[in-house]
């Protein structure tokens, strides 16, 4: 909503500054975006004088003048027959942009240098006047600023409205709100109101068939005017607010919607069939053109006005082709009107036509304001377009709109609010604002809002204009208690997120996908029939087929971010997701929601480098990042068992192992199937791990402990045996362990061997056992006895050889 100070002042006087206007505005709830001097463009339009005439050599009816601007001559090409030498004119210089949106550049004329133009009053949007070059006072020094020399200056504030507030749509409505502010009063302009008079009944007539879209709807009649432009005061009281003026009629409604924020509409009175108004819902498959020249398809139910035949307009949107005022119109039907908001936000939407009066209508006008501004807008239509009135008014007001009566607590407010005002500041506060307010009792008023006010319904919206008008920055201060002892986060919380940054220092990116999927993934992901994840929770109304179920797995999404990538020629890939999958527990029961961590690792080991080998990554790099999550979250006995070809579905058999701390199983890594990978249209290899986070937080220990650094030095001694092929490294580590020998610190798998000279079906393990005493140093000799106690052990448990 823009609005121009000169335009205001016609209302009341203003006693405050442009910048301390639009701050009492903004503090007062109504937000200034932009405050900007109308007649800023004419900075660069100045006053020279005319030292020089001469005919122009290649047309009769263009003169070359020479024009002093103060510092320099400007030779300028002008048309007009008033120009005089040593007369005082307006010169535009180049990069002038003139009201209409013209751009005055430099240029040439018929072969002449142009270096400027002079300008007439209605070029410059200072007057009617299009004859001739404006006139100033020979007073005047050439070069002075035009704003200067006639001291042109007009604020125009841009204000920044919520929907709440339709009543300052509207000039008055500002007016309203200012006099507030500095305690003055409104001149409201004077209006003769009509009543309702058998004249005007003779000649047309209203009928509302949907009063619940259309409560009140009035109209007078004009004979015998004469449409043609407006006077300069109301196409220039338009202008400064941005609107375009079309001609005396149509400038009067909406000069009169800027004035008093109701929308009105004129119609040729002889296109109206019948020459009557019929409102009505439209009839479906309808089609309108409206004044834009488009047709559109009316969607069911939007009001339209209509004459005793056909639409004539799209209610409270855009009137029509087929009955806009022309150059011929001599008759005109003004219509003012209430209409349901919601009504007309509906129509506005879907017909995609947002006008200044949908902007209105969709927020709520003033349904007892509709009256006076018709007979505004005819008084005002009568002095710039003459012709008569017929007497009287049509006010058609099936649903007048009730008074609400709102009871407002003292108490209650100042403790919503934090202020501590008495029952008569806040009777004064909302009586200023033209609420009727009155004492029930020494804690409560009794409020009647003024029509005009349409979004105060409520004791909180009463309450929310007490705050505004006392003052927002009048409330004190204050900070809530925050009480000394605070509850720690939940553990999974804090164990998500110390997870999250475990992955992501591994080297892997987070991914975020829907736990909506598609049905198919788990014929994607090769689950068999009788596996429980096939029965998936559906979704009632899915978006599309490829979001229909609830996911059981992690994978499809990681998968398909994978193949997403790789296609797109990024061939290396980290990523990992934390999220819910949803185990459908049966028709009455909600789905079991478990908690699960997932990653994917395809393509390369390291990013590509001068000093790295460019190799694939493969299972024991995805099972070390496991590992080292394991250690980070300080969960000991984690074990990978290899996983039998019949239970590896989406993995591959050999290259699967389910991952296990205790006897709880808690997940499985492996490569991908071959299968799985062709199913999601990825071409490479890839590695995964399913970790279930629900049953993990159960072995993440509550207490953290420390051991001291060693004082005495480790010894280390290998041993490298031939065990039968099926046996895992696993489990000859994990039986060194079980011989509970103190000394031994840790041990190492560090080889791994198969083939010649290792007959078939047998293998080379290579180990490493570091011995440490926390008491003493160890000698050689006691090391390697015990070393060799174990080498032992494990060749009679094992049915081991030892290397030749």
């Amino acid at each position: 909503m823009k609005f121009s100070l000169s335009w205001l002042k016609q209302y009341l006087p203003v006693h405050m500054g442009d910048a301390e206007l639009a701050d009492a505005l903004t503090m007062a709830g109504l937000e200034i975006d932009a405050v900007s001097d109308r007649y800023a463009d004419l900075e660069t339009v100045i006053c020279g004088c005319i030292t020089q005439i001469n005919p122009h050599p290649d047309a009769d009816r263009l003169r070359v003048c020479r024009v002093d601007i103060g510092k320099s001559e400007l030779s300028i090409v002008c048309g007009a027959t008033n120009i005089e030498p040593d007369m005082m004119v307006p010169c535009a210089l180049p990069g002038t942009v003139f009201p209409d949106g013209r751009l005055l550049e430099n240029g040439r004329i018929r072969g002449q240098k142009s270096e400027g133009m002079l300008c007439s009053e209605a070029e410059l949007g200072l007057g009617p006047d299009s004859a001739g070059i404006m006139v100033l006072d020979a007073s005047i020094s050439p070069g002075t600023r035009l704003a200067a020399a006639l001291v042109l200056s007009d604020t125009v504030f841009d204000v920044d409205l919520t929907p709440n507030r339709p009543d300052c749509l509207c000039i008055l409505g500002i007016a309203r709100e200012i006099a507030v502010l500095q305690n003055s009063t409104v001149n409201y302009p004077e209006v003769n109101i009509d009543s309702e008079d058998d004249a005007i009944s003779e000649v047309t007539s209203v009928t509302i068939e949907d009063p619940d879209l259309c409560p009140r709807y009035a109209a007078q009649i004009l004979f015998d005017i004469s449409v043609g432009p407006s006077p300069f005061w109301l196409q220039d009281r338009l202008l400064s607010v941005g609107l375009r003026p079309i001609n005396n009629i149509v400038d009067i409604t909406n000069f009169v919607m800027m004035e008093t924020g109701q929308p009105l509409h004129a119609f040729d009175f002889d296109l109206l069939a019948e020459h009557r108004i019929v409102v009505r819902a439209a009839q479906k498959d309808e089609t309108f053109i409206t004044l834009d020249q488009k047709e559109h398809r009316l969607p069911h139910r939007t009001l339209m006005i209509c004459d005793g035949e056909k639409p004539v307009a799209i209610a409270g949107v855009m009137g029509g082709l087929n009955s806009e005022i022309n150059p011929k119109t001599t008759k005109v039907l003004i219509e003012s009107a209430c209409f349901n908001p919601a009504s007309i936000r509906k129509t506005a939407k879907s017909l995609g036509l947002g006008t200044d009066a949908s902007h209105r209508f969709e927020r709520g006008v003033d349904p007892e304001g509709t009256v006076n501004a018709l007979c505004r807008a005819a008084d005002l239509m009568q002095k710039t377009a003459g012709g008569r009135r017929i007497d009287g008014l049509i006010d058609a007001h099936p649903m007048p709109a009730p008074e609400k009566t709102i009871a407002l607590g003292i108490n209650e407010t100042n403790c919503l609010l934090g202020t501590n005002l008495d029952q008569a500041t806040m009777k004064k506060l909302l009586e200023s604002i033209a609420f009727s307010a009155q004492k029930l009792d020494k804690n409560t008023l009794q409020v009647i809002p003024p029509s005009f006010r349409v979004d105060v319904s409520r004791p909180e919206d009463l309450m929310e204009e007490i705050a505004r008008l006392s003052g927002y920055n009048n409330i004190p201060t204050t900070f809530p208690l925050i009480p000394a002892n605070t509850t720690p986060f939940a553990k999974e919380l804090e164990s998500r997120d110390v997870i999250k940054q475990m992955m992501v220092g591994f080297g892997f990116s987070e991914a975020i996908n829907y736990s909506f999927v598609n049905a198919s993934s788990c014929d994607q992901l090769r689950l068999t029939p009788d596996d429980p994840r096939r029965e998936m929770v559906p979704i009632l109304n899915p978006l599309s087929e490829d979001q229909a179920v609830m996911r059981t797995s992690m994978l499809p999404g990681l998968l398909n971010t994978i193949q997403y990538n790789t296609a797109r020629e990024i061939k290396t890939a980290r990523i990992f997701e934390i999220g819910k999958v949803f185990l459908n527990m049966g028709k009455d029961d909600p789905p079991e929601e478990v908690e699960m961590l997932a990653g994917i690792w395809t393509g390369k080991k390291t990013a590509a480098s001068w000093n790295t080998k460019d190799i694939n990554c493969d299972f024991y790099d995805i099972k070390g990042v496991v590992e080292a999550l394991f250690r980070g979250l300080k969960i000991d006995g984690v074990t990978f068992t290899a996983l039998a070809p019949e239970s590896c579905v989406y993995s591959k058999p050999g290259f699967s192992a389910a991952i296990s701390v205790g006897d709880t199983r808690l997940g499985l890594i492996g490569e991908v199937h071959p299968l799985v990978i062709n199913n999601f249209n990825i071409k490479q290899t890839a590695f995964i791990f399913e970790l279930n986070l629900s049953d993990l937080m159960a072995f993440l220990p509550e207490d953290k402990k420390s051991t001291p650094l060693p004082r005495f030095p480790s010894i280390s001694r290998d041993i490298t045996i031939i065990v039968d092929g099926d046996i895992e490294a696993n489990t000859i580590l994990a039986a060194i362990k079980n011989i509970n020998e103190n000394l031994v610190e840790n041990i190492l798998l560090f080889d791994i061997y198969e083939g010649d000279p290792i007959p078939n079906g047998k293998k080379s393990l290579s180990l490493r056992i570091i011995y440490r005493s926390r008491d003493e140093t160890l000698e050689d000799d006691f090391v390697n006895e015990i070393h060799a106690t174990l080498t032992n052990r494990l060749v009679g448990q094992f049915n081991a050889t030892l290397p030749v």
